[in-house]
């Protein structure tokens, strides 16, 4: 089997072919990435590496040469940063999906699978789960929420247009791994936000509104069910998520802190702010992900592939909270290196 990945490098792409290298039935991994990595470092050994812009408009011919011969395409390629620009941030998410769109089409790929996200989903319940029929219309105020929900609408006419092709699309949660702790800390708090102090000290309290409950799944666990949907020519949604559901008692408990309940608009007042000063690195829209995310059903995973997470949902959390104080990172991945 050949599997073309577009977003090799990334977060979720080094886990991937990580769980790929294991399988003796993947005879060639192809990598796409905008940076190629150090391909003599494991998991990037063994891949024929491409760097592409999938946003330009030269992408979906020099996508579909690379796609030509393979039997699954899995595009992980996404761009958070930077967040000040969503006309950026739209080249790459929007108009980069529309080109491997494209490119499946053109080279005729059998199978394509998408990674979209909980965020996808239209604001849901926090005390009871949903399965993969609740409606994926975004949070308008999260542009990664619409770019992902708009993404996905691009998905369903492609489905109704190419029939032969499988297509699937898996909606995680909060995925997270150790190795990735210095991106995702770059990504969301910046780099003006010292947090090489969580390595020796925990704070005494976590500020939270009681609307934060979500949930987190670690990267490995992500990568096998994509894994998973490929092997077994699944098709549709799958939402992903582990166990235990995230709330702030949670998170305050393996900060090892005490939760204090804050009120939801305060949170977002004050993460506005210090966003147009560029004193941290997140919009306010991921305080409305955090608080109007639903909570996620995985039956439909756990029955038609088999799934099942290997790690908890709080060591995920754990891993990235030690990750981000160790600056922890892939040295041979230009996306991981922060």
């Amino acid at each position: 089997m050949r599997i073309v990945i577009v977003g090799a490098t990334g977060n979720l792409g080094t886990a991937l072919l990580r769980r790929l290298h294991n399988e003796t039935t993947v005879t060639g991994i192809v990598g796409i990435s905008r940076r190629l990595p150090n391909s003599a470092v494991a998991p990037y050994d063994g891949v024929a590496w491409h760097a592409l812009d999938i946003g330009a408009p030269s992408a979906p011919r020099q996508l579909a040469r690379l796609f030509a011969g393979a039997d699954a395409v899995i595009h992980l390629a996404w761009a958070l940063q930077p967040n000040h620009d969503e006309v950026a941030l739209w080249r790459t998410n929007v108009i980069g999906t529309k080109n491997v769109l494209a490119a499946v089409a053109a080279a005729r790929v059998p199978q394509f699978s998408y990674a979209s996200s909980v965020a996808a989903y239209s604001p849901g319940p926090k005390t009871r789960r949903v399965d993969e029929n609740w409606p994926t219309g975004g949070i308008p105020s999260s542009h990664y929420s619409r770019h992902k929900a708009i993404n996905e609408r691009a998905l369903d006419r492609f489905e109704e247009e190419h029939p032969a092709i499988m297509v699937s699309r898996l909606r995680p949660g909060f995925v997270f791994q150790r190795q990735a702790a210095s991106e995702i800390a770059g990504l969301f708090a910046g780099h003006l936000i010292p947090l090489g102090w969580l390595k020796w000290f925990r704070p005494p309290i976590v500020p939270l509104p009681r609307q934060f409950v979500f949930q987190v799944v670690h990267t490995d666990d992500v990568a096998d069910a994509f894994w998973r949907v490929v092997d077994r020519r699944a098709s549709g949604a799958f939402n992903i998520a582990a166990e235990p559901v995230i709330d702030p008692s949670v998170v305050a408990s393996v900060l090892r802190s005490t939760w204090v309940p804050i009120r939801l608009r305060v949170l977002r007042t004050l993460a506005h702010v210090t966003w147009k000063l560029r004193l941290q690195a997140s919009d306010p829209g991921w305080v409305d992900a955090g608080a109007m995310v639903p909570v996620l059903s995985t039956s439909r995973a756990h029955d038609e592939l088999g799934w099942v997470p290997g790690i908890a949902s709080t060591v995920a959390l754990e891993e990235i909270v030690r990750g981000v104080g160790e600056h922890a990172n892939v040295e041979a991945s230009p996306q991981l290196r922060g």
